[in-house]
């Protein structure tokens, strides 16, 4: 496993299908503070409205089985029949570019990179009622059967909720992206003071 250097941190965003947790990560991490995002993998196959490389990498399940039995992920899950894991080397190459990095995962996913690294990790849960949830996946084109299957998520995914360190309502996406992006720069606050400190003690 991949052993976070003092000065590495992970931000995870989480929460429901359709919250918005993937547009608030890349406006706040990339557009906004300019970390550096780590894509996961899975064997799912894309959406009309998905990229290749910024939304996931595709791959087939011989290829996910392959990697996961070399010991490539750092974590992987199965939803739906579907699997999804994030490379460890990937982690690790990240963290040669940037000092901090973020996550876009499921409950489960968040879950085990929180156990796996404790106080490192930092989890923001994003999350909106059932009806906006809704909405948004017709907006974006997700067939009634998807819709159905990601519902059938949503309140095991709001149970999740309490476990994070940060909550957020998305109603409104300029109010939560200053929200998290003064939230993270508070973590980074953090750190100079550490080193800070740590230097006068030297």
């Amino acid at each position: 496993m991949y052993s976070l250097k003092e000065k590495e941190i992970i931000f995870v965003f989480t929460g429901p299908d359709g919250s918005g947790r993937k547009t608030v990560s890349k406006l706040v991490g990339e557009s906004t503070l300019h970390m550096k995002g780590v894509i996961s993998y899975t064997t799912r196959e894309r959406r009309h409205y998905e990229t290749e490389g910024e939304d996931y990498h595709y791959i087939s399940k011989d290829e996910f089985e392959s990697a996961r039995n070399n010991g490539e992920f750092l974590e992987s899950v199965e939803v739906d029949g579907n699997l999804y894991g994030i490379k460890e080397q990937d982690i690790k190459n990240t963290f040669e570019e940037k000092g901090c990095i973020y996550l876009v995962l499921n409950t489960e996913g968040a879950e085990i990179l929180k156990k796996l690294y404790g106080d490192k990790v930092i989890r923001f849960f994003v999350y909106a009622d059932r009806n906006t949830v809704m909405e948004r996946q017709k907006e974006r084109g997700d067939t009634p059967e998807i819709i159905e299957r990601h519902l059938a998520h949503y309140d095991q995914d709001m149970a999740y909720k309490e476990e994070c360190e940060h909550i957020f309502e998305n109603y409104k996406l300029d109010h939560i992206a200053f929200e998290v992006t003064n939230t993270i720069e508070h973590y980074f606050k953090l750190k100079l003071e550490e080193k800070a400190a740590k230097k006068e003690l030297l």
